[in-house]
């Protein structure tokens, strides 16, 4: 009972679930959103959503890094920081701005978008390439 009311914390169960944090945020995020964008590219870039006014065209390629080529990024653990960075203003924009922080439509974003926030905050834990390398 006295552990289970215990505030503090395993430095392994830390890792573990960032680990795990990255993995399926990450994963969910390249498999749902990411292929299916990549794939469906040419019929999605004429009516993207558009909101910085940019074209559709370069907002629909802004997305694609961030949900491919950033999730993959994250789930390696490599230059993890700086790879969400992309994902949380993906995850903002598209709460605040495309689904008009309307929470019936834009759950999904913000789970994402807090999954995103914990490893922006707290790293990617000692499983990424990152520790690693020594950053």
């Amino acid at each position: 009972m006295k552990k289970l009311l215990s505030t503090s914390y395993q430095e392994w169960a830390f890792d573990t679930m960032m680990f795990l944090i990255r993995i399926c945020f990450g994963g969910l995020m390249l498999v749902n959103h990411g292929f299916q964008k990549l794939v469906n590219f040419s019929r999605l870039q004429h009516v993207f959503s558009d909101p910085f006014h940019i074209g559709s065209k370069w907002s629909l390629l802004l997305v694609i890094f961030a949900e491919v080529f950033c999730s993959l990024l994250l789930i390696a653990g490599l230059f993890t920081r700086l790879a969400v960075l992309p994902l949380v203003i993906g995850m903002s924009v598209a709460f605040y701005i495309a689904h008009n922080h309307n929470f019936d439509k834009g759950e999904l974003d913000v789970l994402f978008l807090t999954g995103f926030l914990a490893v922006l905050l707290c790293g990617p834990g000692r499983a990424s390439i990152d520790r690693m390398m020594g950053k």
